[in-house]
Order: structure tokens, then sequence, then C-alpha cells
């Protein structure tokens, strides 16, 4: 039988605690996505930076249709959800590479490698972004979570019939 390979959340308090923390902070979220510190634009490259990173297959549909509707052109979506960042914007370059990092160590980046984000960017800025990556990290690992349970249903780890 095959192993599934995609990140997913490790326990449930986990994922309570990540279901929990927009609640929490309705203040940093509205700060990260409404303040103008990290365009629209940005914001679908970072999140599909994340996403090629945790390939979920249900946010790479999503931000590709988002990142059309907000005027990202389709090489450069592709080249993204391939984690190809050769193309990028040369000013956001360094938050899309934290943002691969970030995913790639499953939130818990680096310290010096988060300061160096705090120091290109500034302080509100760089918590913009972390608050936009933490936000599509939740949502691949909700999304890859659920392709697991789907997984083991088809077959029959949890009860299903081969």
């Amino acid at each position: 039988m095959q192993a599934f390979k995609r990140r997913i959340y490790g326990s449930l308090g986990e994922m309570m605690a990540d279901l929990l923390w927009p609640m929490q902070h309705r203040a940093q979220l509205r700060q990260a996505m409404r303040s103008g510190l990290v365009s629209p634009q940005f914001r679908e490259r970072l999140m599909m930076a994340v996403t090629a990173v945790n390939e979920c297959r249900y946010c790479a549909h999503f931000h590709a249709r988002e990142s059309e509707r907000v005027g990202l052109d389709t090489h450069e979506i592709r080249e993204l959800l391939a984690g190809d960042l050769a193309h990028a914007p040369e000013e956001e370059l360094p938050a899309l590479l934290y943002a691969q990092h970030y995913a790639e160590q499953n939130g818990r980046p680096d310290p010096v490698t988060r300061q160096s984000l705090k120091t290109t960017y500034g302080p509100a800025r760089a918590d913009a972004i972390e608050t936009v990556l933490r936000l599509i990290r939740m949502g691949n690992l909700l999304g890859n979570s659920t392709d697991w349970l789907l997984f083991k249903l088809s077959f029959g780890q949890l009860g299903g019939n081969r």
C-alpha cells in the first residue's frame, strides 16, 4: 500500500489550536488582509508559494482562480504552484523564499530567517506576511487532512472496503 506523503495535522489539538487562532487574532487578521501592507497580488503569491510546498489540491485550485481574479497571469500562477520563483517580483522574492521555508518547517521558521524577514520588510509588514502564511498553512493542512481521511477510507484502513 502507498503511504500518504502530504503534510497533515499531527493531532486534533493542533488542528483546534489553528482553528481558534483566527478568532483570537481578529485585529491581526484585519491588519494583514485590509491594511495595504500586503497587496492582493503579493498575498496570492505568498499563498501559492506555501501551497506548492504543502501540495494541497483544494488550495491550489482556489488560489489559482483567486490569483487570476487579482491580475496574475496564467504562466506566473503555474510557476508559483510548481515552486518556481524565477520570475517573481524582486521586491517580493525574500518573502516568497521565506514562505517556502515557513512551509517546509511546518510553520516553525528558523529564528534567524524570521529576523531577516523583519529586517527586510519592517515589523508591521513582516507580521502581516506571517499572518497570511499562517492562514494558508492552516488551509493546506485542513485540505490535506481531509484527503488523508479519504485515502484511509479508500484503502480500508477505517472500515471501508478495498
